[in-house]
C-alpha cells in the first residue's frame, strides 16, 4: 500500500491556520464590547496600521482586529520599518473610534496590558517598547487620525515569536547634529517565554484584556495604569543616556506619562517620542 509522500511542513502555513482558528473566538470575546467588532487574518500586507489609517480616512471606522501573517512594509516609531517573516513575528493593529479625555499615556497602558497578558517577566522600556531580560520582545505603534469631530485610534502591535535572522526593526538615519548614536537592543522571542504556544495562542492571550484595558483608559486615563506601570518599568533607578544627548537618572513617569530623568540640573520631563533611550 502506497502513501502519498509528505513533505516539510511549512511554518508560515501552519501559523497562519493558528491565528485564524483564533478569530471566532475573539470576536466573541469582543463583540459585548463593541457589537461591531471585526476580525481579520490575512496572510500578507503592507502595513496593518497603514491598511486601518486607510480605511478610517476612506469612512470605514468599524473597531477592527487586523492580522497579518507577514509584513512588507511594517511601521514603527521613528520612521522605523518592522521587518516580519510568515511564522516569525506575530504582528496586529486594532482600529477603533476612541474618546478619552486624556490620550497622555496611552502607549504607556497598552505596553501594561501587553506585558501583564505575555509573562510575569515582560517589562516596558518607555515609551514603547516590550524588553524581556533586557532583549526587545516587541514595539507599539499608535496613531491617531482625526475626522472631524471624532478621532481614530489605530493601535500597532509587533511581537518576536521567534529570533529574527536580522534585527527586527530597521534603524534610521539620525540627521541631528547633536544626537548620539545609541547601540542596538538585542531581540527576544516569545518561544523563548513558553515553547508550546503558537501564535495565535499568544493573540488570543492578549486581545480580550487589551480591549478592556483601551476602555478602561477611556474612562479614567494614564492614573488607571500609573501603579501598574511603576511595576513593570524596566528603567526605574537606571542611568540612562538619550538619543538627544542628555543623561541622567531614571526617575519613573509623571501623571501624563512623561519620563521622568534625575538630571545634574535637576529633575527633567521628556515628552518627546523622536527619542530613543537606553540604559547606560
Amino acid at each position: 500500500m502506497s502513501r502519498d509522500p509528505v513533505g516539510p511542513v511549512d511554518p508560515g502555513a501552519a501559523a497562519l491556520r493558528a491565528l485564524t482558528r483564533q478569530a471566532e473566538g475573539l470576536w466573541q470575546a469582543v463583540h459585548p464590547t463593541w457589537p461591531d467588532f471585526s476580525v481579520e487574518v490575512l496572510p500578507s500586507i503592507d502595513s496593518t496600521n497603514t491598511e486601518l489609517m486607510r480605511r478610517a480616512r476612506a469612512g470605514d471606522r468599524s473597531p477592527t482586529l487586523l492580522v497579518a501573517l507577514e509584513q512588507s512594509a511594517g511601521r514603527g516609531r521613528r520612521g522605523k520599518q518592522w521587518h516580519s517573516r510568515p511564522g516569525g513575528s506575530l504582528t496586529f493593529s486594532l482600529g477603533l473610534p476612541y474618546r478619552p479625555a486624556d490620550w497622555s499615556g496611552l502607549s504607556l497602558a497598552v505596553g501594561v496590558s501587553l506585558a501583564e497578558s505575555l509573562h510575569p517577566e515582560v517589562r516596558l522600556k518607555w515609551p514603547n517598547d516590550l524588553w524581556w531580560r533586557g532583549r526587545k520582545l516587541g514595539g507599539i505603534l499608535i496613531e491617531v487620525a482625526s475626522l472631524g469631530e471624532r478621532r481614530h485610534a489605530v493601535i500597532g502591535v509587533g511581537l518576536n515569536v521567534e529570533l529574527p535572522e536580522l534585527p527586527a526593526w530597521s534603524p534610521v538615519p539620525v540627521d541631528e547634529a547633536a544626537a548620539v548614536a545609541l547601540p542596538p537592543v538585542p531581540p527576544a522571542a516569545l518561544r523563548e517565554l513558553a515553547p508550546g504556544r503558537d501564535a495565535g495562542q499568544w493573540l488570543a492571550a492578549v486581545i480580550p484584556a487589551l480591549v478592556r484595558d483601551l476602555r478602561a483608559f477611556e474612562r479614567a486615563g494614564f492614573a488607571a495604569f500609573a501603579a501598574r506601570f511603576a511595576a513593570r518599568d524596566a528603567l526605574a533607578g537606571l542611568e540612562l543616556r538619550l538619543s538627544d544627548g542628555q543623561e541622567g537618572q531614571a526617575a519613573g513617569v509623571g501623571p501624563d506619562g512623561a519620563l521622568r530623568l534625575r538630571t545634574a540640573a535637576g529633575l527633567v520631563d521628556i515628552t518627546s517620542a523622536e527619542v530613543s533611550v537606553r540604559p547606560r
